[in-house]
C-alpha cells in the first residue's frame, strides 16, 4: 500500500500508571495519583503538544477480582474527558460506553454534550461488555449472550445516530427580530419502536460540531468484525504479528466494501506497547525490569478472565496442558481468547512465558528496540496496510510517553509519516473522516 499523501494516526491510550500489569510497582510510577485529574491533564497536554490525534480512555462496568494486586479504579469516562477538554484545544477525546448497560437517549446526550463543549473532539468507543459480572451491577439476572449483545448494539447505534441527527444542521434560526429561535420543521422526533428500545426523541441539543461523535469499535469476533465493518470509523485491535494484523485489516476493508462503505473511511489502529532504549540491550533491560515485578497471582487471574481457564495448579516452567482450555466454549468466541489461545497453540509456551507475553499489554503488540527499530516496525505495518496508525500504550507512564515523543516521533516526522502540526480542529479533521449528513436531511 503506497504511503503517498498518507500519514499515521496516533492515539494515546491512557491507563493510569502504564499498560504493563506491574507498572504501578515501578519506582518511577505514582500510583497514589490514580484519581488525581491534574496527573491525567498533564498527560493529555503532553500528547496534544506532540500532535496526537486523540486520547483513548477505556472503561469497565465491574470491579476486577484482582484489586489486591493492581490499580483498578476507574473514572466515569465522560466526566473524566470533560475535565480533559477544559485544559486542551485540539486533541480528540474518545470514551468507552456500553450498549448493553446504557440507554440510547442518555448516552446520546452525554456524547453530544462532550462534542459541543470540546468544539468537535468527541469519539465513542462502542462496546457490548463481555464481563458477565456486570449484569449483577445493573439489576439484570443474566448477562446476555454475544449474539444478543450485538443485536442490541445494532439497534442501539441506529437509535443513537438518529438522535444525533434529529436536529438538522440549519435547524437553529436565531432570528432575534422575528423572535424565531429554531425551525421546528428541521427538528425531528425519531419515533423509534424496536425490539430493544422505544425512543421518541428529539435530542435536547442541536447537532454537534462533528455532526456525530466519531464511531470507534474494538470487537474481533465474527459478530464484532461485521459490526465494525458496518459502523466503525476507527477500529482498535490487538495483534502480535504483522501477518495477523494484515489479515484483520484486509478482512475489515473487504467487509466494509460489502456494506457499501469506503474503506478509507475506516481507520485501523492496532495497539503498540513499545519498550524503547538507546541500544537493543537497554530496551531489553527495561522490558526485563518490569517483568521482574510481575505478581503471578495477578497474571493467573488475568488469564482466567481471558481464557476462562484456571491455570493456578500448573507449573510455571512447563507448557500449559491444552486440555485445561475449552477451545469450543462460550469464551472462545471473544477476540482476546482467540489471541491468547492462539499463542498457546502455535508457540507452546511455558506458563511463565505466556504470563510475560500477556503482562505487557494484555495481548497487544510489544516491540522491543531502539527508536529507529521501533519506527521501522511501525513504518512497515503502515506501508503494507496492516495499520492506518497506532494506539500507543506506553508500558510505564508518564516516562513511556515522554520516551516515545522524544525519541520515536522525530524519526516518523523526518520520514513524513506523522504530522508536525494540526491542520484541523475536530477529531474528524485529524483522522481524515467525512462529516456525515443528518439522516433526516437526506430522507
Amino acid at each position: 500500500m503506497s504511503t503517498d499523501n498518507r500519514q499515521m494516526n496516533l492515539n494515546l491510550f491512557i491507563y493510569p500508571n502504564g499498560h504493563h500489569e506491574a507498572a504501578w510497582r515501578h519506582p518511577a510510577s505514582t500510583p497514589e495519583r490514580g484519581t488525581d485529574i491534574e496527573y491525567f491533564q498533564d498527560l493529555a497536554k503532553q500528547a496534544e503538544a506532540a500532535r496526537f490525534d486523540a486520547l483513548f480512555f477505556a472503561d469497565s462496568r465491574t470491579m476486577a477480582n484482582d484489586l489486591k494486586f493492581g490499580l483498578r479504579n476507574r473514572f466515569e469516562p465522560i466526566t473524566w474527558l470533560s475535565a480533559i477538554a477544559a485544559v486542551t484545544q485540539r486533541i480528540g477525546l474518545i470514551a468507552t460506553a456500553s450498549t448493553t448497560y446504557s440507554e440510547p437517549y442518555n448516552l446520546a446526550r452525554l456524547f453530544s454534550s462532550l462534542d459541543h463543549l470540546s468544539r468537535g473532539r468527541a469519539g465513542w468507543n462502542i462496546v457490548t461488555t463481555s464481563a458477565a459480572a456486570a449484569s449483577a451491577n445493573y439489576g439484570i439476572t443474566e448477562h446476555p449472550p454475544l449474539t444478543e449483545r450485538y443485536a442490541r448494539a445494532q439497534e442501539f447505534v441506529d437509535v443513537t445516530t438518529r438522535l444525533w441527527d434529529s436536529w438538522e444542521d440549519d435547524a437553529l434560526t436565531l432570528d432575534k427580530a422575528a423572535g424565531v429561535y429554531a425551525n421546528e420543521n428541521k427538528v425531528h422526533d425519531i419515533a423509534h419502536h424496536g425490539a430493544y428500545f422505544n425512543v421518541e426523541g428529539a435530542l435536547t441539543l442541536p447537532r454537534s460540531p462533528q455532526g456525530r461523535p466519531v464511531y470507534v469499535q474494538a470487537g474481533g469476533s465474527e459478530d464484532g468484525r461485521d459490526f465494525a465493518a458496518r459502523h466503525a470509523e476507527v477500529i482498535f485491535t490487538a495483534h502480535q504479528s504483522l501477518d495477523s494484523a494484515l489479515e484483520f485489516a484486509n478482512d475489515i476493508r473487504q467487509r466494509a466494501r460489502k456494506f457499501g462503505r469506503d474503506p478509507t473511511q475506516v481507520k485501523i489502529l492496532p495497539g503498540i506497547n513499545p519498550f524503547i532504549g538507546e541500544t537493543p540491550a537497554l530496551a531489553q533491560q527495561s522490558f526485563d525490569e518490569l517483568n521482574q515485578l510481575i505478581n503471578p497471582h495477578l497474571s493467573l487471574l488475568q488469564l482466567k478472565r481471558l481464557l476462562g481457564a484456571d491455570l493456578s495448579g500448573c507449573n510455571l516452567d512447563e507448557p500449559i496442558p491444552p486440555n485445561l482450555i475449552d477451545f469450543n466454549g462460550p469464551q472462545s468466541q471473544t477476540s482476546r481468547f482467540k489471541l491468547v489461545a492462539g499463542i498457546v497453540e502455535k508457540d507452546n509456551p511455558t506458563l511463565r512465558e505466556l504470563i510475560i507475553r500477556i503482562a505487557g499489554a494484555r495481548g497487544h503488540w510489544v516491540p522491543i528496540g531502539t527508536p529507529e527499530q521501533i519506527a521501522d516496525l511501525m513504518q512497515q505495518w503502515f506501508e503494507v496496510g496492516a495499520a492506518d496508525g497506532f494506539n500507543l500504550m506506553p508500558p510505564l507512564l508518564p516516562s513511556g510517553l515522554g520516551d516515545f515523543v522524544r525519541q520515536v516521533l522525530p524519526i516518523l516526522r523526518a520520514r513524513g509519516l506523522f504530522r508536525a502540526e494540526y491542520t484541523g480542529t475536530t477529531l474528524r479533521d485529524h483522522l481524515g473522516l467525512h462529516r456525515p449528513s443528518s439522516v433526516f436531511a437526506v430522507e
